[in-house]
């Protein structure tokens, strides 16, 4: 397929430039990180003419895989990568830089260019996703930004650059977002802990006031049940104080 007439850099520009803004009003602070990065792919794919697709590869402790895909059919490049080892992706990882790549068999990526042909796409950039960790380590290598095109030609030198833009950009509001989630989790973790003392609080004072045993006593009596039924603390707690209110 031949290239179409490129957009004036300038345009270009601000197609990214409008992307960042809808990614920046659109996140959600208590969307979780795959959430985001879903949302991220969504408006990458808007960013750059000539990107049929946009997928986001994550690093994690058990490796490479895709967190985010605009076009599930195309799922299968970043996935011969992963079990190859090696292609575009990874190493945009591994050097921090972007890379692209092109689908043809002496491309030095034998599984990635096959499955690129089987599904029609003739270019590949994928970029560095670094987020701010807001500590001193500074950033958090997540993975990369993989954008697909069925363009010959497609991602030349100032699309790249525009990525590097877009992904630095779009970091600080993932980082945010993703702080202000996790935030949100632990005081939902502390609410829900709070609660838990206060109702296996009430259960010890039903038990000693039916059985006339001692604060001691009264949890023992609740730890040896929750064993026994192989059910937590709380829950046991809870069907307790369920069984007075009933009577």
């Amino acid at each position: 397929m031949n290239r179409p007439e490129r957009q004036a850099p300038l345009a270009r520009l601000d197609d990214v430039t409008a992307a960042l803004e809808n990614l920046r009003g659109g996140i959600d602070e208590e969307e979780p990180l795959d959430a985001v990065l879903q949302r991220l792919a969504e408006t990458a794919v808007n960013a750059i003419s000539d990107a049929d697709a946009v997928s986001v590869t994550v690093l994690d402790e058990t490796g490479p895989h895709t967190a985010a895909i605009t076009h599930d059919d195309l799922i299968g490049i970043d996935q011969a990568q992963y079990t190859a080892g090696e292609g575009p992706c990874l190493l945009a990882v591994r050097t921090h830089e972007p890379v692209r790549a092109v689908s043809k068999p002496d491309g030095g990526w034998p599984a990635f260019a096959a499955a690129a042909q089987e599904c029609g796409v003739l270019a590949y950039l994928a970029v560095p996703l670094l987020l701010g960790t807001g500590n001193q380590d500074g950033e958090e290598l997540v993975g990369s930004l993989n954008l697909y095109s069925r363009v010959d030609g497609a991602f030349d030198p100032f699309d790249q650059k525009l990525m590097r833009l877009f992904t630095g950009a779009a970091s600080a509001a993932i980082s945010n977002a993703r702080r202000w989630y996790h935030a949100r989790q632990q005081i939902r973790h502390l609410e829900n802990a709070l609660t838990s003392r206060a109702e296996i609080d009430q259960a010890k004072g039903v038990l000693m006031a039916v059985h006339g045993i001692s604060a001691t006593e009264a949890f023992d009596r609740l730890v040896d049940q929750s064993q026994r039924q192989n059910t937590k603390l709380r829950q046991v707690a809870i069907a307790l104080l369920d069984s007075v209110r009933s009577r």
